[in-house]
């Protein structure tokens, strides 16, 4: 806790640091402000009831920031930008030539983030016009003339985007990764109001299982630590080595390989797939057609959260997407490459292809565990409200998971910084 108090004390010590740090919490700020800013037509009394009685909506809503149970102009949230992300990295496999421009530094990830915002603007309009129709069906929104529902739509596009341009400048300009801070900051400033609310309908039979369950938060919050920071440390041996008239002696080092390459993305992406069968069918229960209608609730009631076969899906989606997400990542064959081409080796292990095959081996098992690690937190929720019979408080294990990796990731980058300003005085 010292360490922690004297790294802050050093945050704000530091201009840059300190300027990056006021100008992230600014966007937090406008963000807070613009989830209470509600679009015009709907009734917000009636929207609130829907939500607590729906435990799906009540999970959109958390990752939603709130913005969603306000209907603000960001009620879409950031889910139509991830979406596109997804489809991106899925295509950049299929396509060479987006293979390629992930390859290309700086200029690459700017046309992969443009293609992405291109990508963005239609899925964007599909989601509107879904919550629309929902909307429309549980009379929570009046009828509409068509120029109304177009300003209602092109409200919800504008908003998503704004919050997208919020999430790119505090990459470039803030801390940390942009998209995951909002995500964060949206999880964070609803956790006191879920909590309340669980605390609220809590009765004396169950004040044991609330303490039971403060105790699993504290574990899994202990054991995500330790996985985001479990690391498997392959030695590498580099010969001596005489470039021009130098010879470099030899040295030992070692490739760190974490045991959760992919971090919280593989979550956020399960999320994204396993919302949309329940989203589909609730926008098709009021189907004229009696077979779509049947067929839009058994979706509906299959996939609520604290179902079987969306907790099924959830599981397999995240062990899936840990894979996808390393194998993108992590290159064996590059890494190979590299340590071959800067006379390395690793003991016992051949140059070249034998390097690769032992680190693609490796590297699949110490996935395999941190995949396992994330599914079972991804349905952790389910488990928990099984054993303590608490059902209000759907933020589980996915919400920790996001909270604590970014505050992670974003000390660690706040770390390299203050380390860099530490040579920068050696240098000087």
């Amino acid at each position: 806790m010292k360490k922690v108090t004297e790294k802050i004390k050093l945050l704000f010590r530091d201009p840059e640091l300190k300027r990056k740090t006021i100008f992230t919490l600014f966007i937090f700020l406008a963000f807070r402000i613009f989830a209470f800013l509600p679009v015009p037509a709907i009734d917000l009394p009636r929207l609130r009831v829907l939500f607590s009685q729906n435990q799906f909506l009540s999970l959109l809503d958390i990752f939603s920031g709130g913005t969603l149970i306000n209907f603000s102009v960001m009620a879409l949230g950031l889910n139509p930008y991830i979406n596109a992300s997804i489809v991106i990295q899925l295509l950049t496999v299929v396509f060479p030539q987006l293979e390629a421009l992930t390859k290309e530094g700086e200029y690459g990830r700017h046309k992969i983030n443009q293609y992405t915002r291109f990508l963005t603007v239609p899925l964007t309009f599909i989601q509107a016009v879904g919550i629309f129709v929902l909307l429309r069906n549980q009379k929570i929104i009046g009828v509409l003339s068509p120029l109304e529902f177009f300003s209602f739509i092109l409200t919800m596009v504008a908003g998503t985007f704004i919050l997208v341009w919020f999430g790119e400048l505090i990459s470039e300009f803030g801390l940390g990764n942009g998209v995951s801070l909002l995500i964060f900051a949206g999880i964070v400033g609803r956790i006191p109001v879920v909590f309340g609310r669980t605390i609220s309908v809590v009765n004396q039979e169950l004040v044991f299982n609330i303490i039971i369950f403060i105790f699993l938060a504290i574990l899994v919050i202990a054991a995500i630590v330790f996985i985001n920071e479990a690391v498997r440390k392959i030695p590498v041996f580099y010969a001596k080595r005489i470039r021009g008239n130098r010879m470099y002696q030899a040295a030992n080092n070692y490739l760190p390989l974490k045991l959760n390459q992919a971090g919280v993305i593989p979550i956020i992406f399960a999320v994204s797939f396993v919302l949309f069968p329940q989203l589909l069918g609730n926008f098709l229960v009021y189907s004229k057609n009696v077979a779509i209608s049947k067929f839009a609730s058994f979706l509906a009631h299959a996939f609520s959260p604290s179902g079987f076969t969306y907790n099924f899906f959830y599981f397999i989606l995240v062990i899936a997407f840990t894979y996808f997400y390393t194998v993108v990542v992590f290159n064996p064959q590059k890494i190979a490459e590299e340590i071959q081409k800067n006379g390395g080796f690793i003991p016992g292990i051949r140059p070249g292809m034998a390097t690769k095959q032992y680190l693609e081996k490796i590297l699949y098992r110490i996935t395999s565990v941190g995949a396992i690690f994330l599914g079972c937190i991804a349905i952790l929720p389910a488990i928990i409200s099984k054993i303590t019979g608490i059902n209000g408080l759907v933020i589980g294990g996915t919400g920790i998971l996001i909270v604590v990796s970014v505050i992670l990731e974003t000390f660690k980058m706040v770390e390299a910084q203050l380390v860099m300003r530490s040579y920068d005085h050696f240098v000087r």
